[in-house]
């Protein structure tokens, strides 16, 4: 009789300690983290979307980390401010240096001296990891002053970020066979299989995935780019292309889509692709810009 009262008081206490939360209760999976690695915080002249706006999305959607850049580049500097005094909570934030200052720079920075010095000025200001997003097309590519901002860039040891076709890819490399080259979009509709040579080519070429086509079809991880994150699992990131206020307003979703994919690979490969390879490309980040 002693022994079933002892069994009843003792399923009363784990009763009540249960309903306190005193024993941890299983949680469901938090979603795969992300590194944004095509992230622009526009300020022209000022930003549509507050620091802090921006800030709580990059937490409520599970955003670790960002590749940030900005026209000017102010923006870029206050989401490494925000960074270091505490304010951005759980982020890393990789800054690249925008070589424009206005967004007509996009059609003419190519030939312009004045964009080659804005670069080396923004660059001593400290912190930055890289040049770019920057636009060539063709043999725009292949003017004196991007083969200086080329050199220059692997002289410090920075990335460029390239929203570029097949050819300039091709042409920057001439320029320097040193070159590290994160590729915006990744050729947007280029065939898998040239997609493919390309990254046999250069080991030092990686694809950035926003907008890129094909990914998908009906809903489900196309067969081809399930082929090319199986055969290189190192070689691909993922990032939002905030250039307009309308990427902002969708970030939630365009983060989820994201998501919807990966959850498709195998684990391992899908964390390469969602944070692991950024993190693997920007262990040795330099101090915050000043």
């Amino acid at each position: 009789m002693k022994i079933t009262h002892l069994c009843k008081l003792l399923g009363l206490l784990l009763g009540i300690i249960v309903l306190f939360g005193v024993v941890p209760r299983a949680s469901a999976a938090e979603p795969i983290e992300i590194f944004d690695a095509h992230l622009h915080y526009n300020w022209e002249p000022k930003p549509y979307f507050s620091l802090d706006e921006v800030l709580a999305l990059f937490k409520k959607h599970r955003v670790t980390g960002i590749l940030a850049t900005s026209r000017p580049n102010d923006g870029t500097r206050a989401l490494v401010a925000a960074q270091a005094v505490g304010k951005a909570e759980g982020l890393w934030v990789v800054p690249f240096i925008r070589p424009y200052r206005i967004r007509a720079d996009i059609g003419s920075w190519f030939n312009d001296p004045s964009i080659y010095d804005l670069v080396r000025e923004e660059y001593a200001r400290g912190g930055y990891r890289g040049v770019g997003e920057f636009h060539l097309t063709g043999r725009a590519a292949a003017t004196d002053w991007v083969r200086k901002t080329v050199d220059f860039a692997v002289a410090h040891d920075l990335y460029l970020h390239a929203h570029a076709d097949a050819e300039a890819i091709e042409i920057l490399f001439a320029h320097n066979p040193k070159s590290r080259i994160i590729w915006a979009h990744t050729g947007f509709s280029l065939e898998p299989a040239r997609v493919a040579a390309l990254l046999d080519k250069y080991p030092t070429l990686w694809g950035e995935l926003s907008y890129r086509g094909g990914i998908t079809e009906g809903g489900r991880l196309s067969p081809a780019w399930r082929a090319l994150f199986e055969r290189y699992p190192d070689r691909f990131l993922i990032g939002s292309d905030t250039w307009i206020n309308e990427r902002w307003a969708s970030y939630g979703e365009i983060i989820a889509g994201y998501r919807r994919w990966l959850a498709e690979l195998p684990p391992e490969i899908a964390a390469k692709i969602a944070h692991g390879n950024a993190r693997a490309l920007f262990k040795d980040a330099a101090p915050p810009v000043r």
